[in-house]
């Protein structure tokens, strides 16, 4: 198990990105991640084509992240080698065994359910970089705009935490307040419509868990 840690800044991952200019334009406002959706089912999917312009149009410290759910072997080998990837982020039933075996960094999903032990999904997943927390739907695997009980959320669970699941503008510093999470994830929050991101919503996010972290920063 892994100590858990205290982060002098939140993180703050933009998901579902579908467009080149979208991308540019977060990396622009400071984003430090972005996620590219690799699952079919998705109205934000994207192809190996498509993900390779993206990325090739970040300029350096932006991570990208590979979104996939239950995907096959091989196809995530296509994408890791077609697409410059950081970070793997696994959205469904996977193994921890299966999540290691693409020797690459990642984040391990979990939809936040009653009755879920998360603690035990930490230990589960103890090789994982973060936990990322999520609204529990048993045919949606993210980008659901829905927010969960974040009271279900422990103070520790022996791994960093990324919050995710219906957060806003308006919701981003109770979140943040609450959870103390390693990194936020947004996606339909800042968008015009499924995939296709408004930059303004965009800055806005930004603007509102920097101003918390100055807030936080100035008051010790």
């Amino acid at each position: 198990m892994k100590t858990p840690y205290h982060f002098p800044r939140t993180r703050v991952k933009i998901c579902g990105f579908t467009r080149e200019q979208d991308a540019t334009e977060a990396a622009r406002l400071g984003v430090d991640a972005i996620g590219l959706v690799f699952y079919p089912n998705s109205p934000r999917a994207v192809g190996i084509p498509e993900a390779r312009d993206i990325t090739e149009s970040l300029p350096p410290f932006v991570s990208v992240v590979a979104l996939f759910v239950d995907e096959r072997e091989q196809r995530i080998r296509d994408v890791l080698k077609a697409v410059k990837i950081d970070l793997i982020q696994f959205h469904g039933n996977e193994s921890r065994e299966s999540c290691e075996s693409f020797g690459i960094p990642y984040i391990k999903a979990i939809g936040m359910r009653d009755g879920l032990d998360l603690k035990k999904a930490a230990k589960n997943y103890r090789s994982a970089a973060a936990l990322l927390l999520d609204v529990w739907d048993p045919q949606k695997k993210g980008g659901t705009g829905h927010q969960f009980d974040w009271n279900q959320v422990p103070e520790q669970c022996g791994l960093p935490i990324v919050l995710a699941g219906g957060l806003t503008v308006e919701n981003a510093r109770v979140a943040i307040e609450t959870i103390h999470p390693y990194g936020v994830d947004i996606s339909s929050g800042v968008e015009i419509s499924k995939g296709i991101k408004d930059a303004g919503k965009m800055a806005l996010f930004l603007e509102e868990v920097n101003k918390f972290e100055r807030a936080k920063f100035e008051h010790g």
